[in-house]
Parts: structure tokens; C-alpha cells; sequence
């Protein structure tokens, strides 16, 4: 089963994430930001992921706390789910049209973070979340989900659409490096044998 259930609980933020990487898009998203419960359901239908997040924070303060924290603990659910990451694709990558906006996002579940986040805004904030955030939400799913992210927004001209292309991209990229490949025979996908 690839399956992980975590919790993190800090002074600011209380997370809890419930992830089957082998689901069909089931949702419960509720993390006190409707954007953010909007473009973490589209992860989960696009990448047909059952996940399941319930979040509060500190939202009196603003959103940072908690953007952050969802995205820790969504990647290392990611991660613990990946297990040694045996038989998997590993590298996956999706175009998504949103409208007049196109996302793409690159993933390979390396074990090596890193993210690289490519979006000209036309606002400072969109559904009430300040666009650096967004950019912060990648960043940090990628440092523990330990993968290498890239992610583009060619071209668009509402923010709403090209958050939306890039989370809908993400999920589609998150589900094609994470599925078995039965070529590999459950073999590590690595020439050095362990990622």
C-alpha cells in the first residue's frame, strides 16, 4: 500500500494529511483558505490521488504558517508513501491549459530538493493569498517530498488561472513520476541503486 498518514502540530499550525498515492482523486480538503483547498483538490483529481487535509493556523496572523506547513507535510506524505521509491517512473512532466494561461511543471523524485519557480504575477495576491506564498507552497513540498521541481507559467494573464494550470500541472506530473513502471521490475530507478 502507498499509503502515508502525518501529522505536525508547532505553536502555529496543527496539519494533518492522509495520502494514497494509488486512489482514484477522493478529496477532503479544508485548511481554513479556500484557494488553497481549490488548487489542493485539483492535485488530487488531476493526479488521482486520495487526500485528505485538515489544517489550522494561526490566520489571524496571515497565511504563511500554514501555506507552509500543508506543503511540508503533504510532501513528506509524499515521500513516506514513495518508500524506497522502488519501480517507480521517478521523472514525470505536464503541460496544462488554463484558459489563456498554460502551466508546466517537471518533477523527478530524485531524493535531491530543489525547486525552481517561473511565474510573472499580474497582482500581488490571488484568492487572498500573497503570490510569494504560492511560489513558498512549492518550494517547501519539494524539500520534502525530496524532489527536484520545476515548475513555468509560459504565458496567461489572470492569476487565478495560472496558480490553477500550475496546480493541476503539478498533480498530473506528481502522477506520472509516481507510478509503477513494471519494466523496472521493483528495482530503484538510479544508477546508483538509491535515491
Amino acid at each position: 500500500m502507498r499509503t502515508a498518514e502525518l501529522k505536525r502540530e508547532t505553536k502555529e499550525t496543527k496539519v494533518e494529511v492522509s495520502l494514497d498515492l494509488d486512489g482514484m482523486g477522493k478529496h477532503d480538503i479544508v485548511t481554513g483558505m479556500g484557494f488553497l483547498d481549490h488548487m489542493l483538490t485539483h492535485v488530487a483529481v488531476h493526479g488521482l490521488f486520495d487526500l485528505r487535509i485538515r489544517a489550522e493556523g494561526d490566520l489571524d496572523v496571515d497565511p504563511h504558517h500554514t501555506m507552509e506547513d500543508v506543503a511540508l507535510v503533504l510532501g513528506s506524505a509524499l515521500d513516506a508513501a514513495l518508500g524506497d521509491r522502488a519501480g517507480i517512473v521517478r521523472m514525470g512532466s505536464a503541460y496544462v491549459p488554463m484558459d489563456e494561461s498554460l502551466g508546466f511543471v517537471a518533477i523527478d523524485f530524485s531524493g535531491r530538493p530543489f525547486a525552481v519557480v517561473d511565474v510573472t504575477w499580474t497582482g500581488t495576491s490571488v484568492g487572498g493569498i500573497p503570490v510569494t506564498l504560492i511560489e513558498h507552497f512549492f518550494s517547501s513540498l519539494a524539500v520534502t517530498a525530496r524532489a527536484n521541481l520545476h515548475m513555468r507559467v509560459l504565458y496567461g494573464r489572470d492569476d487565478h488561472h495560472k496558480a490553477e494550470a500550475l496546480f493541476k500541472a503539478l498533480g498530473r506530473a506528481l502522477d506520472a513520476a509516481a507510478c509503477l513502471d513494471p519494466r523496472r521490475g521493483g528495482l530503484v530507478p538510479s544508477t546508483k541503486g538509491v535515491l
